[in-house]
Protein backbone atom coordinates (compact mmCIF):
# COMPACT_ATOMS: atom_id res chain seq x y z
CA UNK A 1 0.00 0.00 0.00
CA UNK A 2 1.17 3.39 -1.17
CA UNK A 3 -0.45 6.33 -0.57
CA UNK A 4 -0.43 10.28 -0.55
CA UNK A 5 -3.27 11.44 2.07
CA UNK A 6 -4.30 14.54 3.74
CA UNK A 7 -6.33 13.66 6.46
CA UNK A 8 -4.38 11.58 9.69
CA UNK A 9 -2.61 7.80 9.21
CA UNK A 10 -3.57 5.21 10.81
CA UNK A 11 -0.53 2.98 11.90
CA UNK A 12 -2.93 0.27 12.61
CA UNK A 13 -4.90 0.54 9.79
CA UNK A 14 -1.17 -0.01 7.61
CA UNK A 15 -0.43 -3.03 9.07
CA UNK A 16 -4.12 -4.87 8.11
CA UNK A 17 -3.44 -3.33 4.52
CA UNK A 18 -0.36 -5.20 4.38
CA UNK A 19 -1.44 -8.48 6.21
CA UNK A 20 0.69 -7.88 8.78
CA UNK A 21 -0.94 -10.06 11.28
CA UNK A 22 -2.10 -12.81 8.92
CA UNK A 23 0.23 -15.43 10.04
CA UNK A 24 2.75 -15.07 7.11
CA UNK A 25 5.05 -13.16 9.19
CA UNK A 26 6.93 -12.97 12.30
CA UNK A 27 7.83 -9.39 12.48
CA UNK A 28 6.40 -6.34 12.34
CA UNK A 29 8.74 -2.75 12.25
CA UNK A 30 6.39 0.75 12.58
CA UNK A 31 8.39 4.17 11.74
CA UNK A 32 5.93 6.92 12.69
CA UNK A 33 7.88 10.57 11.66
CA UNK A 34 5.89 13.05 13.90
CA UNK A 35 6.17 16.84 13.47
CA UNK A 36 8.50 17.87 16.31
CA UNK A 37 7.01 21.22 17.86
CA UNK A 38 10.76 22.69 17.62
CA UNK A 39 13.02 24.21 14.70
CA UNK A 40 16.78 22.96 14.35
CA UNK A 41 16.96 26.62 15.55
CA UNK A 42 14.86 26.75 18.34
CA UNK A 43 11.86 28.41 17.10
CA UNK A 44 8.63 26.91 18.09
CA UNK A 45 6.83 24.89 15.27
CA UNK A 46 3.01 24.99 14.87
CA UNK A 47 2.93 23.26 12.13
CA UNK A 48 5.11 21.56 8.68
CA UNK A 49 3.10 22.40 5.58
CA UNK A 50 3.93 19.33 3.47
CA UNK A 51 3.88 19.77 -1.08
CA UNK A 52 4.38 16.39 -2.97
CA UNK A 53 4.33 15.79 -6.87
CA UNK A 54 1.99 12.79 -6.04
CA UNK A 55 2.76 10.69 -9.65
CA UNK A 56 6.33 11.29 -9.33
CA UNK A 57 6.00 10.53 -5.23
CA UNK A 58 4.29 7.40 -5.67
CA UNK A 59 6.02 5.92 -8.50
CA UNK A 60 9.45 5.97 -5.80
CA UNK A 61 7.67 4.64 -3.15
CA UNK A 62 6.83 1.77 -5.05
CA UNK A 63 10.61 1.23 -6.79
CA UNK A 64 11.46 1.89 -2.83
CA UNK A 65 9.34 -1.18 -2.09
CA UNK A 66 10.31 -3.23 -4.79
CA UNK A 67 14.26 -2.59 -3.69
CA UNK A 68 13.36 -3.07 -0.25
CA UNK A 69 12.34 -7.00 -0.89
CA UNK A 70 15.23 -7.47 -3.42
CA UNK A 71 17.65 -6.47 -0.37
CA UNK A 72 15.92 -7.94 2.11
CA UNK A 73 13.51 -11.25 1.14
CA UNK A 74 9.80 -11.49 1.35
CA UNK A 75 8.84 -8.08 2.91
CA UNK A 76 4.97 -6.44 2.72
CA UNK A 77 5.60 -3.00 3.26
CA UNK A 78 3.29 -0.06 3.44
CA UNK A 79 4.51 4.21 2.93
CA UNK A 80 1.87 6.38 3.59
CA UNK A 81 2.76 10.05 3.68
CA UNK A 82 0.53 13.12 4.78
CA UNK A 83 0.33 16.43 2.80
CA UNK A 84 -1.08 19.78 3.30
CA UNK A 85 -0.58 21.15 7.18
CA UNK A 86 0.12 18.85 9.44
CA UNK A 87 0.27 19.76 13.16
CA UNK A 88 3.29 19.64 15.47
CA UNK A 89 2.94 16.14 17.27
CA UNK A 90 0.84 14.85 14.58
CA UNK A 91 2.06 11.66 12.04
CA UNK A 92 3.71 12.86 8.95
CA UNK A 93 4.94 9.83 7.38
CA UNK A 94 4.07 6.11 8.19
CA UNK A 95 6.39 3.12 7.04
CA UNK A 96 5.26 -0.73 8.05
CA UNK A 97 7.25 -3.51 7.18
CA UNK A 98 6.32 -7.25 7.62
CA UNK A 99 8.44 -9.75 7.50
CA UNK A 100 9.69 -13.65 8.48
CA UNK A 101 11.93 -12.69 10.60
CA UNK A 102 12.25 -8.77 12.75
CA UNK A 103 16.13 -8.34 11.33
CA UNK A 104 14.43 -8.39 7.86
CA UNK A 105 11.48 -6.44 9.23
CA UNK A 106 13.91 -3.68 10.89
CA UNK A 107 16.46 -3.30 7.97
CA UNK A 108 13.52 -3.07 5.11
CA UNK A 109 12.04 -0.24 7.75
CA UNK A 110 15.10 1.99 7.92
CA UNK A 111 15.97 1.25 3.99
CA UNK A 112 12.44 2.44 3.18
CA UNK A 113 12.30 5.68 5.27
CA UNK A 114 15.90 6.54 4.30
CA UNK A 115 15.16 6.21 0.90
CA UNK A 116 11.80 7.93 0.81
CA UNK A 117 13.47 10.78 2.88
CA UNK A 118 16.36 11.29 0.09
CA UNK A 119 14.42 10.45 -3.34
CA UNK A 120 10.64 11.27 -3.05
CA UNK A 121 9.12 14.30 -4.32
CA UNK A 122 8.26 15.87 -1.26
CA UNK A 123 8.63 18.84 0.09
CA UNK A 124 8.23 20.85 3.71
CA UNK A 125 8.02 24.33 5.17
CA UNK A 126 7.87 24.74 8.95
CA UNK A 127 5.38 27.27 10.11
CA UNK A 128 6.36 28.82 13.75
CA UNK A 129 4.19 30.60 16.24
CA UNK A 130 4.85 33.67 15.25
CA UNK A 131 2.93 33.03 12.09
CA UNK A 132 6.10 33.36 9.65
CA UNK A 133 7.75 30.35 7.86
CA UNK A 134 10.24 28.47 5.94
CA UNK A 135 10.47 25.95 3.20
CA UNK A 136 13.66 23.65 4.23
CA UNK A 137 16.11 22.74 1.48
CA UNK A 138 16.20 19.51 -0.47
CA UNK A 139 13.75 16.48 0.05
CA UNK A 140 12.60 16.02 3.08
Amino acid sequence: MYAIVREPIDPRALETAIGAHCGRYGGVATFLGTVRDRAADGRPVVALEYEAFEPMALAEFERIAAEAGERFGDVALAIVHRVGDVAAGEISVAVVVAAAHRRAAFAACEYAIDALKSRAAIWKKERYGDGSGNWLPGMP
